[in-house]
């Protein structure tokens, strides 16, 4: 960090940053931040390492600053809190000079206004790759207005929100600039990739209208249905043609030689909310989504037993992982792989 100062630089950064309601009592400029709580806070962190969730070669330090605040504020959305205070830290490798730092500060900003996010606090250091780890804290009422992985039942249904493998098509055509793809699909796609948004309003609703457990399709469906079933202790049971694809995924599938829907099981990074809920509440459960713009998609069951069984078109079994960040890689999938 040789080309400025570590105070001068979150003096520029604290002038960039705007307040939004009045919980927080002090933000940047003292040790810590001061926030008023009632009812029950929700803690999320996350961290983000280039060469293995990013690499500035197909992402602008603005989309990188968004990206890295919606992933963490869609933690919160699946437990159906509303967005509170966010804090970044930044490990400023030397080529990341005070404009770029700035620049990624200001594409999470723009997020945090339009979420109703408010950036209070952080750090920055030297490091030799560029990192960013956020933790953003969400509120609600009170404890049971928020829903868990750990509740699904048996004879539950299962749903997902929106649509599927948009982000890690997106990310195919960001490295394969070739597709044939009309232009206004293509650049809806890599959209996906580059400026997730989080569902704040759909998972308050969601958890408000009884569903019994909700994740956020951050590793893709394949792995986050797991993390619901161990949480639950139950078994979860997906047929992969029920999968609701993003326009222009089967074409971009192709171009990677991979079937469609494996790759929207395993791609990740899409951030809809994948629910379990009892058959009872389905009405209730879809007006709730379609109330907050996010449509839903029945896509399997809650049964007795443990783990995951996704069912092609035939109802054979397949083996399918999605993102696995200690193992650095990705079964069918090219988004965030470790890359050179």
């Amino acid at each position: 960090m040789s080309q400025f100062g570590e105070f001068d630089l979150i003096s520029r950064i604290r002038s960039k940053l705007g307040q939004r309601g009045d919980r927080v009592v002090r933000g940047l400029g003292d040790d810590a931040a001061v926030v008023r709580a009632e009812g029950v806070i929700v803690v999320s962190v996350d961290a983000f390492v280039e060469g293995v969730h990013f690499r500035l070669a197909t992402t602008s330090l603005a989309d990188l600053g968004h990206k890295c605040l919606a992933a963490s504020l869609s933690d919160l959305a699946a437990m159906g809190a509303s967005a509170g205070e966010a804090y970044l830290a930044l490990g400023l490798p030397e080529n990341i000079g005070e404009r770029g730092v700035l620049e990624l500060v200001a594409g999470a900003e723009r997020l945090a206004a339009e979420s109703g996010a408010v950036i209070c606090g952080g750090d920055v250091t030297a490091a030799d790759e560029l990192f960013i780890a956020v933790t953003t804290v969400g509120h609600a009422s009170r404890e049971r207005d928020l829903v868990g992985r750990d509740g699904a039942r048996p004879g539950d249904e299962v749903a997902v929100t929106g649509t599927l493998g948009g982000a890690g098509a997106g990310l195919v055509l960001l490295e394969q600039k070739e597709h044939g793809l009309p232009v206004d699909v293509g650049e809806a796609l890599i959209e996906r990739q580059r400026r997730p948004l989080p569902l704040l309003a759909a998972g308050a609703a969601l958890a408000a209208a009884g569903v019994t457990a909700m994740i956020d399709v951050s590793d893709g469906v394949a792995s986050d249905a797991r993390r619901i079933a161990e949480e639950s202790g139950v078994a979860l049971e997906l047929e992969l043609a029920r999968l609701p694809l993003d326009e222009g995924v089967p074409e971009v599938a192709r171009i990677a030689g991979l079937d469609p829907r494996e790759l929207a099981a395993t791609a990740g990074e899409d951030y809809e909310l994948l629910l379990t809920a009892p058959p009872a509440s389905r009405l209730a459960i879809e007006q709730a989504a379609a109330g907050a713009g996010s449509p839903l998609a029945w896509i399997g069951r809650v049964d007795e037993g443990d783990g995951v069984r996704l069912l092609d078109e035939t109802g054979a079994r397949l083996d399918l992982e999605g993102w696995d960040h200690l193992a650095r890689r990705s079964s069918g999938r090219g988004p965030r792989r470790a890359q050179a």
